[in-house]
């Protein structure tokens, strides 16, 4: 349960964040910006948080269900258990944001990719790094 919990609240913040970073790159924000233009894109980001929560929360979930149904199989280890959940989160996002906007190709497709990447690798790690993971039962002799 502790696994989803950290999911659901890492997921969405960190998507969140990229997402509004990746449509600021693409709008073309990111050409004349000084200080004061960096503040109010942290302004408009806490003020969007409500609805970054509102949409990440059930992909967030998604691929914390991903991730514990990997961390019961005994040959996957942590490390590769992290690139497997962030290669699905990838692909995942990539294909619901990528065909957004005008723009289309390898760098958009990439930049909406780590939108959902970068967010899965992080809670992933998180919950190896501390929370108890299930150990797996020895086999009882009939």
């Amino acid at each position: 349960m502790k696994r989803y919990l950290v999911f659901a609240l890492v997921g969405p913040f960190v998507g969140g964040f990229l997402l509004l970073l990746t449509t600021t790159y693409q709008s073309g924000y990111w050409t004349q910006t000084n200080l004061g233009e960096v503040g109010k894109l942290f302004a408009v980001f806490f003020k969007t948080l409500q609805y970054s929560y509102l949409f990440g929360l059930l992909p967030s979930l998604m691929i914390g269900a991903i991730d514990d149904i990997l961390v019961h199989i005994r040959r996957i280890g942590p490390t590769l258990r992290m690139l497997l959940v962030g290669l699905f989160a990838f692909v995942l996002a990539s294909l619901t944001y990528s065909s957004r906007g005008p723009d289309s190709g390898a760098v958009q497709f990439i930049l909406y990719g780590l939108v959902g990447f970068v967010p899965a690798v992080i809670s992933s790690w998180l919950v190896h790094k501390y929370i108890k993971e299930p150990q797996a039962a020895a086999a009882t002799p009939t």
